[in-house]
């Protein structure tokens, strides 16, 4: 139990580390992290309806086997599609205007 314990503190602080270091701050991360969690929610959704679906139409053969792993891979490119930071994150965060000592 110590075991888990430990290592779900250190995933909790490696996870606060990386988003610190990215640009923009961890509160700017964190709400792109939130933001592709909802899209996940709905894709899981959509998921669930889609297997369901293909279950019922389909109760044999080679679309029920092979039919909702198919969804899962379309769902999968959805995401890396939807889930980018949006347009302009990235040049926003190159147009701060640097410190000079």
């Amino acid at each position: 139990m110590r075991g888990f314990v430990f290592g779900l503190v250190i995933l909790l602080g490696l996870s606060v580390t990386v988003l610190s270091i990215r640009p923009g701050g961890i509160r700017r991360q964190l709400r792109f992290a939130a933001r592709r969690f909802r899209i996940v929610l709905v894709l899981g959704g959509i998921f669930v309806a889609g297997s369901a679906i293909i279950r019922f139409v389909a109760p044999e053969g080679v679309v029920a086997d092979y039919g909702p792993a198919a969804l899962a891979i379309v769902l999968a490119g959805v995401f890396l599609v939807v889930g980018r930071d949006p347009a302009g994150t990235a040049a926003a965060g190159a147009s701060l205007p640097s410190r000079k000592s």
